[in-house]
């Protein structure tokens, strides 16, 4: 295979770096032309699939982007949007709930590397899985 694409799972070697190093969440890139860099907040267009109550600034759920399974804090709720055109339909509302798209403002609780969904469809969607119950963004 020459190349990957979105969803393979790749496996590689390292020189001087043993298999047992390498951990859950680790990010590989170019380190010379286009380093990775780890997000110190991030927008987020957030659709409330399933989730009892509402959402507001502080909401800090565990998420999946690749492989990183990270609690991330919502810090600021910018705009509430139409889900089909993308139309703004409130600046700055104080909550949202089940329904409803919004961009929010993210920040991870550990180190994480978030790609912008324009550059790599696949590690830029992030997903608040549903186990046991639980809610789901």
């Amino acid at each position: 295979m020459a190349e990957a694409q979105p969803g393979d799972n790749v496996g590689f070697n390292i020189k001087n770096v043993a298999v047992k190093e390498i951990k859950r969440g680790f990010v590989a890139s170019d380190s010379k032309n286009d380093p990775c860099k780890e997000a110190v907040t991030f927008e987020a267009q957030v659709i409330i699939m399933n989730h009892p109550g509402k959402i507001s600034a502080g909401y800090t759920p565990v998420l999946d982007c690749h492989t990183s399974h990270i609690a991330c804090k919502f810090t600021e709720i910018k705009l509430k949007i139409d889900k089909r055109s993308g139309k703004v339909l409130e600046e700055n509302p104080k909550d949202i709930k089940t329904g409803d798209a919004s961009l929010c403002v993210l920040k991870p609780t550990k180190p994480m590397v978030v790609e912008t969904f324009k550059e790599i469809r696949s590690p830029g969607t992030i997903r608040r899985q549903r186990h046991e119950n639980k809610p789901s963004l």
